[in-house]
């Protein structure tokens, strides 16, 4: 057995080796240490190799997919190697002879198909990098739905597209550069190698054909040689992974470079789109606007956030079917009531199509395609458009269904051998089947009280098990009666155990025999007619992910349409000029969680960045804690989710179509690369000033605050020009650099706009309202207070900052004020003595015995004119 381990490890020496021996899997010497390790399990031994002792763990097979994800998660790729033949057809070779076996899967980030290992709503993505001569492409796929696109894709581009698909993996050349794999584990992604041979754009060509069954690609559009190469390598991949079981992918789509909005990866995580900067989906704009109703939209709408389209003609249908089904109280209403009730397609599809699926797939098909025939009449009366283009493949499938229907049970199993799928009446041999075995129950428990009455032993049983078969048990205290006469003659014994002796019969072992034979013959039936259901399906594949597409899209429709309704979001103008009006907008996550917070209601505002021409930017000055950074964000994904298709939270939105959208948000070192926070913020900053153009939005905050104050200003105000004279974009731009809100006076494109505030009593007291004009401080010292500085801090930096500011007045320089005219800080500072107590007035002694809840109106109103005349 040993010898037949290591033969398999050889052929996979890079993945853990799942060595199925019966009811486990096993691992054995390095995979039993890592294993072990990385899943909480016991490390024992098992013989020795060389001397040496062998280690060992293993995990049951019925919960082996739990493990399964966990070491996936962890890095690790798993070889799944199955026992090919019946322990018992081995021994028929002899005594030592051993079951053969072989790897049937390989499961790594990139191909996982169950449902218990993949998130419903997510996408899992396989990607493959090629570069041919001068050219270069990415290609993804995702196995579970049957996915399948390509773009061309500089190296340059690769990135900001590798970060908007979020593979789980990606195929590289064995030759690749550090660079590529950088990019790759700077996404969370597992690298994979893979010959050379892979990329080779011929031998793809022909992969695919085989794959297709098709002698040209022709019908799916023309692709270069590296598109080819890197469809090709995802081909080979699958194929060596799957062990030839290759999963059933539509036809290759090509996506043009410029089709959607460019966001690269730092704009992303600024923007919290679709996980927030904490980790996890919980706090990220697709959490806020996600209101779909099935695992297909919700994978839909996670792909139109994360690339909003640019198609001025797309756009438009997509807001077209919003408005339609936000008009359409009824229909909105029914749609949803029955998208609600569709499963996820898709991926029963993926399952049945690898042979890794069971009746409750078969019943998703069915159950889904009713649903889409019902939701295909309700889409009967609607004007053309893209609800009737999605709702056009929701029909035609009625063979199928009734062939499922009338085959399957309501509620069928999840495995195919649990049995009892298959509806009764279906099929007569089955029927015939199942009542013999059926009625042979009822003839076992009859025996059992015959043989109850005859022994006189009430607590006798007839019991089975895998090994004796059925059997008659007793405890061990009626032993000598059963094998005393008469009841010997008829009771033969077979075992004894610790408490308990079993018998049999001649009869029992008779209707043991007609029993196994009728329950095994009713599987087999049951596993062919399966084989015919599951065969059906897949003839009907391609129309079956038609209707699961069109699904989809009417479920992104009504999910925006729901929100819209809800949350009192308006339809946006998206054109081809160059316009950023925005009239009472909100930040759609932050608005979400002050309501959750106890209902504060979100400070709305405008922002109106001129159209007469590029650039157009907002200089944008206030406190730390006014709410600067959300005012810039909340701009951002108003235009994101404007050009994704969906209404937007403002009162009126005018948005001039964005080709790019940058944003520098925040602070954070890359100590990995040995950057600091500093570095960080001008790698982005040369990002965006070297590729943005003139139909970009950028929202720039705080640049230059990471060094010291003149190089900061220098920097930030270069950033600006920049901006404003090459770039010639729309922008916001905050800053706490008041000397900046000089440049509205000498740059055309430029205007001042502060969020406002208001003292109190010393006290800092936030509006969050943003308007034109320009902050005269930054109260950081009032900020610093509510922040809980110590309170001798918070003196000592009036003092400081009086001083700077009076040096600044007389034309002095901050250092000479500071350093001349200031006193050393004290720790302690001296003590200040306290002003003596004041006697308490009338007025105030009154108010303290005053209980405001128990006031009725009239006597409040008394109490004010009493206060008064005491005043007087």
């Amino acid at each position: 057995m040993m010898a037949q381990y290591l033969e398999i490890k050889a052929q996979y020496r890079d993945a853990i080796l799942f060595y199925r021996m019966g009811d486990f899997y096993e691992m054995f010497f390095d995979d039993a240490v890592a294993a072990s390790e990385a899943l909480d399990i016991a490390l024992t031994k098992r013989g020795k190799h060389l001397g040496e002792d062998i280690a060992m763990c293993g995990v049951p097979v019925h919960a082996a997919e739990g493990y399964l994800l966990a070491l996936i998660r962890k890095g690790f790729r798993v070889a799944i190697a199955e026992q090919m033949e019946d322990p018992a057809e081995a021994k028929k070779r002899g005594s030592k002879s051993v079951v053969r076996r072989d790897v049937v899967r390989l499961v790594t980030p990139g191909t996982l198909t169950e449902d218990s290992l993949l998130e419903a709503r997510r996408h899992n993505y396989l990607c493959a990098f090629a570069e041919v001569r001068d050219e270069a492409a990415l290609a993804w796929t995702d196995i579970s739905t049957g996915e399948l696109r390509v773009m061309p894709c500089p190296p340059a581009r690769l990135p900001p597209e590798l970060a908007r698909l979020a593979p789980r993996e990606v195929l590289v050349a064995e030759d690749h550069g550090a660079d590529l794999a950088l990019i790759v584990t700077e996404i969370g992604a597992a690298i994979t190698p893979m010959a050379r041979a892979s990329f080779d754009s011929t031998g793809a060509e022909k992969r695919l054909c085989a794959l297709f069954q098709v002698t040209t690609l022709d019908a799916f559009g023309a692709f270069d040689r590296a598109e080819l190469a890197a469809l090709g390598a995802l081909v080979d991949y699958l194929d060596l992974t799957q062990r030839g079981k290759l999963p059933l992918l539509r036809a290759p789509q090509r996506e043009a470079l410029g089709g959607a909005m460019q966001i690269d990866a730092a704009t992303r995580r600024n923007l919290e789109i679709t996980a927030a900067l904490s980790g996890g989906r919980a706090g990220s704009l697709l959490d806020a606007v996600d209101r779909s109703v099935t695992a297909g939209g919700a994978r839909l709408l996670e792909r139109r956030l994360s690339s909003p389209s640019r198609d001025l003609v797309q756009i438009t249908a997509r807001h077209d079917a919003v408005a339609h089904l936000l008009d359409a109280t009824r229909l909105r209403d029914d749609l949803r009531a029955a998208l609600r009730r569709v499963p996820d397609m898709d991926r029963a599809l993926s399952r049945l199509a690898l042979d890794r699926g069971g009746p409750r797939d078969l019943a998703a098909i069915r159950n889904g395609l009713e649903n889409a025939a019902l939701i295909a009449t309700l889409m009967s009366g609607v004007e053309p458009g893209l609800l009737t283009t999605a709702a056009t493949g929701l029909r035609g499938h009625d063979e199928l269904i009734s062939l499922l229907d009338q085959s399957l049970v309501a509620e069928p199993p999840l495995l195919v051998r649990d049995g009892g799928f298959i509806a009764p009446g279906y099929d007569g041999d089955l029927d015939e089947t199942r009542r013999l075995r059926d009625e042979g129950r009822g003839v076992v428990a009859a025996m059992q009280a015959d043989y109850i009455a005859q022994s006189g032993i009430q607590s006798l049983k007839i019991k089975h098990n895998n090994v004796l078969g059925y059997f008659i048990e007793t405890t061990s205290t009626h032993a000598e009666k059963m094998q005393a006469s008469p009841l010997n003659e008829t009771f033969i014994h077979r075992q004894t155990t610790a408490n308990q002796v079993r018998f049999t019969t001649l009869p029992l072992s008779e209707i043991e025999t007609r029993i196994l034979n009728a329950g095994n013959h009713a599987l087999e039936l049951e596993k062919r007619h399966f084989a015919v259901l599951r065969q059906a399906v897949l003839d009907q594949a391609g129309p079956i992910g038609v209707a699961s597409q069109g699904l989809a899209e009417l479920d992104v429709a009504g999910s925006f349409a729901d929100l819209a309704l809800a949350e009192d979001w308006i339809r946006p103008r998206v054109d081809d000029s160059h316009a950023f009006h925005i009239e009472g907008g909100r930040h759609p996550v932050v608005e979400r969680a002050l309501r959750r917070q106890g209902g504060t209601p979100f400070v709305a505002n405008d922002c109106a960045l001129t159209e007469t021409g590029t650039p157009a930017i907002w200089l944008l000055t206030g406190p730390n804690m006014a709410g600067k950074s959300t005012f810039l964000r909340q701009n951002a994904l108003i235009a994101l989710i404007a050009q994704a298709g969906g209404y937007v939270p403002a009162r009126a939105a005018h948005i001039g179509l964005v080709s790019q959208l940058f944003s520098r948000v925040g602070a954070s070192d890359d100590l990995a690369r040995g950057r600091s926070t500093f570095m960080v913020e001008m790698v982005e900053t040369a990002a965006i000033l070297n590729q943005a153009d003139a139909r970009a939005l950028v929202i720039l905050d705080e640049i230059g605050r990471g060094t010291a104050t003149y190089d900061g200003l220098s920097i930030a105000w270069a950033t600006l020009e920049h901006l404003h004279d090459v770039n010639r974009c729309r922008a916001l731009f905050a800053t706490h650099y008041h000397e900046m809100t000089a440049l509205s006076a000498k740059l055309s494109g430029v205007e001042n706009a502060t969020v406002t505030v208001k003292e109190w009593d010393g006290e800092v007291i936030f509006l969050h309202e943003v308007k034109k004009g320009a902050a005269d401080r930054s109260y950081g010292v009032q900020v610093a207070r509510l922040a809980g500085l110590p309170s001798s801090v918070i003196d000592r930096a009036k003092v400081v900052l009086e001083a700077l500011e009076a040096g600044e007045r007389s034309g002095g320089s901050k250092a000479k004020a500071l350093i001349d005219d200031l006193p050393l800080f004290r720790a302690a500072p001296a003590p200040v003595a306290k002003p003596a107590a004041s006697k308490a007035s009338a007025v105030e002694l009154r108010l303290r015995e005053v209980h405001p809840d128990a006031l009725s109106p009239i006597e409040a109103l008394n109490l004010i004119y009493e206060l008064k005349q005491a005043l007087d």
